[in-house]
């Protein structure tokens, strides 16, 4: 196992890889690669699945080893263009994937069965919910064993090896359990194309005594997919625009709302492109920040009620029409069913389907050609923007800290805005870090993720590894609660292993704050550690880490600007010292209301 880990520590960035952008097309993969013969000894399973990652754009595959997947990884690791990144759990290496599918478009892990693929499922789950194709490669039991009586270790004690497969039958779109060579291929292939045609995790389980076996039909290079690009049906399209046209054109003051499906439907270029043509104010909800520029002069910031940046929910919901592209209302996203909008003021675009008011809907829509069309057909009205900027009033600054203030988190978010780029990403931990990021103005080029629909405490740490290993160009900044990063911790070892420069803010508060403001108790309140004494022993005097603990203004400005400076090369973890009630306004009002709606009575029988 030892000499293993070893040879899973390369996690340099691989050279000559394809590219598959996040907001690319199926065609990214259908490049032209003359097709040549592979010797017979590395025609083998194992090769094939390494060349056919590589193929749709995945350099680095994120794992932990277990006996069942060991040869698997060997295989992996003999290709040249891809790095086998060994991560502390698979939780963390589901996180990490789920980061890299964000940045890159495709993300992959390889764990052991069973006790690796259900400590993944969690966060494949994660990726399931925010439309992420992720390839979850498992090292199944030997082919013999199947159809057998037999009982496995690494099993519930049963002779049925199929419980890992049925739970992740709940969670992925496809599911291929290759147990003999002639059909691996076609399964392989299947699989990975269908997590990229439908956006969201496969599962994909290779027996363990086949990844080292040669077979003729892995005696050539992979032959590029195909994929069938999914097309609007042409009268659909006509009569949605022209409905929709319609709806808006008669309306005086509309507005348009991105989603966060903008980005499973490739459609955030031909949302701006509708901005751009139609004039209207336009916003996004909290999971679509980072989808569309917050540049542009329409922009009016994030809607999401009650807890919308400065004057934008009075626009929104003040608006006598409003198109929704990719939404998704769920109880986190409407704070508690709260949003004072009206069903038959709304255009609601799906990916591939459009719903106009109390009336017509039209399947077989994709949302990048109606947003296209529809922006050759809409008069210009820039009513909403101009009454939005007629109210508008520029953010205040925090009050001024007196001298060795303690540090609060409104003085703490003032530095990081002015740490961000177009050579910087945001990574915000579910917790007060969504609303406190959500304040944050992205300069052209920054990048940004949270992960809002299934809100899993910890996912930023695995995902910050993933994100900042697909995109080495950029710095990551991850805002990360202490809640959360106690769930997750071991994998700065990774990051520091993989020579990465990400830049930690721990929030150290005391405890589960966005709990406490839905529903105290005293199972809100945590163990204190010494967080930065805990990074310093994962590094061990290996790598390129430095560490320090604020807990003022002062300090904050020391420690940024040697992590900006003479550290701008290393991993830096800046503890932050926070009151336990030293929350955003934000958090406060929609706690009360996720609170509200969680506490309501049953209905009467």
């Amino acid at each position: 196992m030892d000499t293993k880990l070893g040879s899973l520590d390369t996690c340099k960035p691989a050279s000559n890889h394809v590219g598959c952008p996040p907001n690319g097309t199926a065609s990214t993969i259908q490049h032209s690669v003359p097709s040549s013969l592979i010797t017979f000894s590395d025609a083998t399973l194992g090769r094939h699945l390494a060349r056919r990652l590589v193929q749709v754009g995945v350099t680095d595959v994120f794992s932990v080893p277990g006996d069942f997947n060991l040869t698997l990884l060997d295989h992996l690791i003999a290709e040249p263009q891809l790095n086998v990144i060994g991560c502390c759990n698979e939780l963390n290496a589901g996180y990490a994937a789920d980061g890299y599918a964000r940045s890159r478009g495709v993300g992959a892990c390889v764990v052991t069965f069973t006790v690796g693929g259900l400590s993944l499922i969690n966060a494949v789950a994660g990726a399931y919910s925010e439309n992420l194709p992720l390839i979850c490669i498992v090292g199944g039991p030997n082919s013999n064993d199947f159809g057998t009586n037999r009982i496995l270790h690494h099993t519930i004690g049963l002779p049925d090896f199929s419980q890992e497969l049925r739970c992740f039958q709940t969670v992925t779109c496809f599911q291929a359990v290759v147990n003999n060579l002639e059909d691996a291929h076609d399964m392989i292939d299947t699989a990975i194309s269908t997590s990229l045609k439908e956006s969201k995790p496969v599962f994909i389980s290779i027996s363990c005594n086949l990844p080292a076996i040669p077979h003729p039909t892995f005696t050539r290079d992979p032959v590029p997919f195909s994929l069938t690009p999914r097309l609007s049906n042409k009268m659909g399209l006509e009569a949605a625009v022209e409905a929709a046209a319609a709806f808006l054109n008669k309306a005086v003051k509309p507005v348009l709302i991105g989603g966060p499906k903008l980005r499973v439907a490739k459609a955030c270029d031909a949302f701006v492109e509708l901005a751009e043509s139609c004039g209207y104010a336009f916003a996004v909800m909290p999971s679509a920040k980072g989808l569309v520029p917050e540049t542009h002069q329409h922009f009016i910031g994030t809607f999401w009620g009650a807890v919308s940046t400065a004057f934008c929910a009075e626009i929104v919901e003040s608006a006598d029409a409003y198109l929704f592209a990719g939404p998704i209302f769920n109880d986190y996203s409407s704070v508690g069913y709260s949003l004072l909008l009206k069903k038959e003021k709304a255009i609601i675009v799906q990916p591939d389907r459009v719903v106009i008011g109390n009336g017509p809907a039209f399947g077989c829509v994709l949302m990048k050609d109606f947003l296209k069309a529809l922006a050759k057909r809409l008069t210009h009205n820039n009513t909403a923007y101009e009454n939005y900027y007629r109210i508008f009033v520029p953010d205040g600054h925090p009050v001024k800290s007196e001298p060795r203030e303690p540090l609060r988190v409104n003085v703490l978010f003032q530095h990081i805005q002015n740490l961000l780029s177009g050579e910087t990403a945001v990574i915000a931990e579910t917790g007060d870090s969504w609303f406190n990021c959500q304040k944050l103005k992205l300069p052209k080029g920054c990048g940004y993720e949270f992960q809002m629909q299934y809100g899993s405490i910890g996912w930023s740490v695995g995902a910050t590894l993933g994100y900042a290993q697909a995109v080495p160009e950029k710095r990551v900044i991850a805002c990360i609660g202490d809640g959360s990063f106690q769930v997750t911790a071991q994998d700065v070892s990774t990051m520091l292993r993989c020579g990465q420069k990400s830049i930690i803010f721990l929030i150290n508060n005391g405890g589960y704050t966005i709990e406490v403001e839905i529903h105290d108790g005293p199972y809100n309140v945590i163990k204190n550690w010494n967080y930065t004494a805990l990074v310093d022993a994962i590094d061990n005097g290996e790598g390129k880490c430095w560490t320090t603990k604020v807990t003022c203004e002062e300090e904050l400005v020391e420690a940024i600007q040697t992590a900006t400076g003479p550290k701008k090369d290393s991993l830096c973890f800046i503890e932050v010292i926070a009151h336990k009630d030293d929350t955003s306004k934000e958090l406060l009002e929609w706690g009360s209301r996720v609170s509200s709606a969680n506490s309501r009575p049953p209905n009467p029988q």
